[in-house]
């Protein structure tokens, strides 16, 4: 492909700035259709981003002559489908993180990408910004010595939204979502130490509804092993007061200690003895614009793309591994 012609399919809000204008900035991509159900929210997205086309019914965006590629960011619960529908039409799939509900519906996007010959990739941005890809230069050039154990935590205090049936998120929803916000959040967390680290080979966890605020789990914690030998600790929570607040990942190594957030926009701390050296990044304007850049050049022929269907679906299982057994409890 030469020039990537991308549809979305739902524009919702995810779009507005994180992502939808970064296929009108890259070189060599542009934006040629937008799909939402609500055919008014369609229509004035497509207006309001100088977008020509747009449809309530994501069918005739797949099957749009015009459109060659095809991002999905809809809720969780309709990845699959629209990827797999996707991908059986003939055209490549960028998706939203999670990649699926499943670890069992990533398997079968594989699947169907393998079958067709159609790249599937996730929308893992934090694979590309600038403050992440330092903490893996420190890493590899051992500037920590060797690493020893990665430790997280991420605690945020409850929405008001949380708290009204009426007025939840999808994010809260497992039959929408695949579990709670942890699905949400410790998806980028995971991704990124797999980036690091490689695979996770053993974990184990234990998940928590204690507000009961809504039927998915608000607690929980994690222990895991990376196949090099990195083990690490984590722990979430999304119901905790507002000055207990906390997200920070600690990776400790036999010379050193590095220290960032994943979501805050807080500096990368190095700690080396006495020595703390403390290093600001700055993100593009739209966070997952270097993304975008590294698949329109994946499906160009001309780079490869670091967040793939196989990395993505990892992450899945990782978390599946730890919310697992407060399902099985609530389904018997």
């Amino acid at each position: 492909m030469k020039n990537i012609r991308w549809g979305i399919i739902g524009c919702g809000n995810v779009t507005e700035l994180k992502s939808g204008p970064a296929f009108q900035k890259v070189s060599g991509s542009e934006l040629v259709a937008v799909m939402r159900r609500n055919a008014t929210l369609a229509s004035d997205y497509a207006q309001r981003h100088g977008v020509s086309r747009w449809y309530a019914d994501a069918s005739e965006l797949i099957n749009d002559a015009e459109v060659n590629a095809v991002y999905i960011a809809t809720p969780p619960d309709t990845h699959a489908l629209y990827a797999i529908q996707t991908m059986k039409a003939g055209r490549p799939v960028y998706v939203e993180k999670p990649m699926a509900r499943t670890y069992a519906e990533c398997e079968e996007m594989i699947r169907v990408s393998e079958e067709t010959g159609q790249p599937l990739y996730v929308a893992y941005y934090r694979r590309t910004l600038p403050g992440f890809l330092k903490v893996k230069e420190l890493i590899e050039g051992g500037e920590i010595g060797r690493v020893l154990t990665v430790n997280m935590r991420l605690h945020k205090a409850f929405g008001e939204r949380d708290r009204f049936p009426e007025k939840q998120s999808w994010h809260v929803k497992p039959h929408i979502s695949g579990a709670g916000h942890f699905y949400d959040l410790a998806s980028h967390q995971f991704d990124y130490l797999d980036f690091l680290f490689g695979p996770v080979t053993d974990v184990k966890g234990e998940a928590r509804n204690i507000s009961g605020f809504y039927e998915a789990e608000d607690t929980v914690s994690a222990v895991f092993a990376f196949e090099n030998g990195v083990t690490g600790t984590g722990s979430w929570s999304f119901v905790v007061d507002k000055g207990a607040e906390e997200d920070v990942i600690e990776i400790t190594g036999t010379e050193g200690k590095i220290v960032l957030s994943c979501f805050d926009k807080k500096p990368v701390t190095l700690i080396k003895g006495a020595e703390v050296i403390s290093m600001e990044f700055q993100n593009p304007e739209n966070i997952s614009y270097f993304l975008v850049e590294q698949v329109t050049r994946a499906l160009q022929g001309t780079a490869e793309c670091v967040s793939t269907m196989y990395s993505a679906a990892r992450t899945s299982w990782v978390m599946e591994e730890i919310v697992k057994g407060y399902y099985a409890n609530k389904n018997k």
